[in-house]
């Protein structure tokens, strides 16, 4: 082998650091498999965990049923797969509510900065892939008010995303136990809790 090829076969199976590419790539995952180890995560309360973390990317197994009213803003795409059964995305789309559903099998790419609540029912399970954000980047969980004829916004509260899993249920929480925020400042509605 001459030295050039020598070069090549290096570049090609070694990084700059001196490990060899292989080391850095991931493992397949099982999806189906892990949901069934990890099949009381996705019941209620929790009804998710982590399946990956990625550098740019964060994977994670979402089942159902859940009772959320919040719809989440996120900047950046995600994207929706569902492995077992069907779930309805609500979501704002120009001001216009609609309701996109995703049978078992399908999938959807949602685009950034679109207000959504995943409806998942009993005994579901989706894949959720969504980008790690970066320190610019803002989340949202917003409530719009309940009466049809207002849908004005009722609350919202932004912060930056490092863990959904944890992040999401104190403001859910504080959205919850106050009546002030439920109350729509337009038409007086009260919003109810789950």
């Amino acid at each position: 082998m001459d030295e050039t090829h020598r070069r090549r076969r290096d570049l090609l199976h070694h990084h700059h650091d001196g490990h060899h590419a292989a080391d850095h790539l991931v493992r397949t995952y099982d999806a189906h498999g892990k949901a069934r180890k990890n099949g009381d995560k996705l019941q209620p309360p929790v009804n998710n965990f982590l399946l990956f973390q990625g550098k740019d990317t964060t994977v994670m197994v979402v089942g159902g049923p859940n009772r959320r009213t919040d719809y989440h803003i996120n900047e950046t795409e995600e994207w929706f797969y569902q492995i077992k059964g069907n779930m309805t995305l609500k979501v704002v789309d120009d001001g216009e509510f609609r309701d996109i559903n995703v049978g078992e099998g399908e999938m959807f790419l949602l685009p950034g900065n679109t207000p959504h609540n995943p409806v998942r029912y009993a005994d579901t399970i989706g894949i959720v892939v969504e980008r790690v954000r970066l320190s610019h980047h803002r989340d949202a969980l917003r409530w719009y008010c309940e009466n049809p004829d207002c849908k004005r916004i009722v609350y919202e509260e932004w912060f930056h995303c490092t863990d959904l899993g944890t992040q999401l249920k104190p403001i859910i929480e504080r959205f919850e136990a106050n009546k002030d925020l439920r109350t729509c400042d337009h038409c007086g509605t009260l919003n109810h809790t789950k």
